[in-house]
């Protein structure tokens, strides 16, 4: 939900309905996070978390990306502004941590990588429970190695950039069911699922396949307290097509087919996070002017389910939901006698 539709309004209404909501770290400054905290705070008491990203130096294809910059400049002259700046950072990490450790989040969730164990410790000495999202089962054991308490289990029907370690073709495309079950084999840690669930019917179905929660994120882009932009908020009403996409920002991520995807995936390289500030201010002028062919539209496999309703009242529907769906599964069991009386 990071670079947008993450707001302390939409994590302190999913909190405050008896969910946990989270507040995007991604591409904030460190000031702007800790305002978002406080923000949060005002809204609500009730817990909320916060997701970091956790950006590795790789090695790039220098030429490549140059190519590739070569190769959108067109665009961004229809958009009538300049490439930005394909630059490396690491998204402020040191700098969020002294803030995370000042603020203590009862929960800190990590994508991209696997935290040092002396992160982990750093938090857990401030009371703060650490999360790693994964997307294959080694990416759990490093995690469980590492200290971690419980992990984010990313199926590849999830929408936005995919939280595999490393970004390589065919790495962590595991899909939620398998990857819940292989994870339950492999790690006792809890098992928090990601990917495509959009209503209370999924919900159950990841609990009856093992997980502790479920992670919602497509589902609540077209909230009000959401902060998705007008373009990306429309298209998420049609049934369009998704697919994983180097794009926009260099890392694989799934969002909805649209003109951009399909003229510029085939060449887009693994360059991450230097194709986003590439990018950047050509989608900022599409976003402007409401182009939804030339952005990035993140979105899960189920996203034309998703619906245009508050925060609170989704969670508080799927939460029924989830229950009369549990209810009438127990109930086929029993009526074809697999299941206790």
């Amino acid at each position: 939900m990071a670079g947008g539709p993450s707001t302390p309004a939409l994590a302190a209404a999913v909190s405050a309905a008896g969910g946990l909501g989270f507040l995007a770290a991604g591409y904030k400054t460190p000031d702007d996070l800790q305002s978002d905290i406080a923000a949060t705070r005002k809204l609500t008491s009730a817990p909320v978390g916060v997701n970091v990203f956790l950006v590795a130096r790789t090695p790039v294809d220098e030429a490549a990306l140059d190519n590739y910059a070569k190769a959108i400049e067109p665009e961004a002259d229809r958009q009538q502004v300049a490439l930005g700046d394909p630059r490396f950072d690491d998204d402020a990490l040191a700098a969020k941590l002294e803030v995370l450790c000042r603020e203590r989040p009862p929960i800190v969730s990590f994508t991209f990588g696997c935290p040092s164990r002396e992160i982990v410790e750093r938090l857990h000495r401030e009371q703060i429970a650490v999360w790693v999202t994964v997307t294959e089962v080694h990416e759990g054991l490093l995690a469980a190695d590492a200290g971690g308490d419980a992990l984010v289990a990313q199926g590849v029907e999830a929408g936005g950039h995919r939280a595999s370690f490393e970004d390589v073709e065919g790495r962590g495309e595991i899909a939620l069911l398998p990857l819940l079950r292989l994870l339950a084999t492999a790690t006792d840690l809890p098992l928090v699922a990601s990917g495509g669930i959009v209503d209370g019917a999924g919900v159950a179905a990841v609990l009856a396949a093992g997980a502790r929660a479920a992670q919602i994120g497509t589902a609540f882009m077209r909230c009000p307290e959401a902060a998705t932009s007008a373009p990306h908020r429309n298209a998420l009403t049609r049934s369009g097509q998704t697919a994983l996409t180097r794009a926009f920002s260099g890392r694989r991520a799934r969002g909805i087919v649209n003109a951009f995807m399909r003229e510029h995936s085939s060449r887009a390289p693994s360059a991450y996070p230097q194709v986003h500030h590439l990018t950047a201010p050509l989608r900022a002028a599409a976003r402007a002017a409401g182009d939804a062919d030339a952005i990035n539209l993140w979105a899960g496999q189920a996203h034309s389910l998703a619906v245009d309703r508050p925060a609170g009242e989704l969670v508080r529907r799927w939460s029924a939901d989830a229950r009369v769906a549990l209810e009438h599964a127990r109930a086929r069991l029993q009526e074809q006698g697999g299941g206790p009386d």
